[in-house]
């Protein structure tokens, strides 16, 4: 029985000093994205949500972590659900259409760069990932536009395109 109230305690104790908060979890996550510890990095992701299903930014950051080992599918269902948690995210609507890109889900894509454009107009990368989605389909006049404004805002990248696809 001592030795049962014991084994209770010294668990409680240990558990209740141990225990970390989402917030602490992502950052752990965050520490091993950045070493490229992906798989690593997912496990704690998965801790920190697991302790609050709001957490938009772990959500986000753990499909950043799963396109970099190729899941691409889990990849967009967590920013799916970065973007229902945190609607205004334009960067997971671009990362969205980076993978529906890979998977070419073409209209996918520029479904989601165009939202990201409505949401920040002045991200170049949208601008310029549309455009070049366009020319995947066979309709560079049409990602003409896109690279041009993607130049204006100062992704020099696309002066290349300017010049192969504006005539």
């Amino acid at each position: 029985m001592v030795k049962t109230i014991f084994t209770f305690l010294t668990t409680f104790i240990f558990s209740a000093g141990f225990a970390q908060s989402a917030k602490e979890l992502y950052n752990s996550a965050n520490l091993k994205l950045d070493k490229g510890l992906y798989k690593e990095a997912i496990k704690d992701y998965d801790n920190s949500i697991g302790l609050d299903k709001t957490f938009a930014d772990a959500w986000y950051n753990r499909a950043v972590a799963k396109n970099m080992i190729k899941d691409y599918k889990g990849a967009i269902a967590d920013y799916s659900q970065a973007i229902e948690l945190n609607p205004g995210n334009f960067m997971a609507y671009n990362n969205r259409g980076l993978i529906k890109k890979t998977m070419k889900d073409y209209d996918g894509a520029i479904e989601d760069y165009t939202k990201a454009i409505e949401i920040d107009s002045l991200f170049a990368p949208a601008w310029f990932n549309r455009g070049n989605i366009k020319v995947l389909i066979e309709k560079p006049e049409l990602g003409c536009g896109d690279f041009k404004k993607a130049l204006n805002l100062g992704q020099n990248k696309a002066l290349e395109y300017v010049a192969k696809y504006c005539k």
